[in-house]
């Protein structure tokens, strides 16, 4: 299949990216790293022996951090619906977030611990279509939100990745009422023109509003 240009102009951005050098030269499997390792470097988000769960987790660069940074008292639980190479402390399960046996199965690896941390840098295959790749990008992140909201322990923390817009003042009306405190963060390697964000959510309040009601339908018409 012959390439377009604007495939070409992603391939070649993607080369010469400092960050996709970087990743290469120190190890790291994306240069998705450089965002985590920033947050971390400025929030003190990971320390030994935690509990984490990486959640969209594929190719694994944040897990690979996590592990290294939680030691082999810590652990880390990850999961994708796309297929990830293991990784040395941490336990993986492919399977699709949105599928409620999934969602059961990878609950039963917590084997009933609560988690210090939930980290997520998941997101849907964008479409280029803002009014279809919101609703979708949204719907992720509330599941992520309700999954942390029921497994942190209170005083746990949460970073997701959001995109801003349509639905994006909710969510985040949403974390502000689950945390104690609710920070953004746009680290270096976040492309400029991306309309990506980082949300953190530290100290897990222990009543907190849950993002699906009782009738398990969303809060949200996404």
């Amino acid at each position: 299949m012959k390439r377009t240009k604007t495939s070409k102009a992603w391939m070649t951005e993607h080369v010469n990216d400092p960050y996709v050098q970087m990743a290469q030269k120190e190890g790291y499997r994306s240069r998705a790293a450089y965002k985590l390792l920033e947050i971390m470097e400025k929030d003190k988000l990971i320390q030994p022996g935690m509990i984490i769960v990486d959640l969209g987790a594929a190719p694994g660069s944040w897990s690979q951090i996590a592990a290294q940074k939680v030691g082999r008292q810590g652990k880390v639980l990850a999961l994708d619906i796309l297929p990830m190479d293991p990784l040395a402390g941490v336990t993986f399960l492919q399977g699709d977030f949105r599928e409620e046996p999934v969602l059961r199965e990878f609950e039963s690896l917590l084997e009933g611990r609560q988690v210090d941390l939930v980290i997520s840098d998941i997101a849907p295959n964008m479409a280029g279509n803002a009014m279809m790749d919101m609703p979708r990008s949204i719907y992720l992140i509330e599941l992520a939100l309700d999954f942390a909201q029921h497994h942190l322990k209170p005083g746990g923390n949460y970073l997701v990745k959001a995109f801003q817009g349509t639905g994006y003042p909710e969510y985040l009306a949403l974390l502000r009422k689950s945390f104690e405190q609710v920070l953004t963060r746009k680290p270096k390697a976040s492309r400029d023109r991306s309309n990506e964000i980082y949300l953190l959510g530290k100290n897990k309040l222990e009543n907190f509003t849950s993002v699906f009601p009782d009738d398990g339908e969303m809060s949200s018409d996404y």
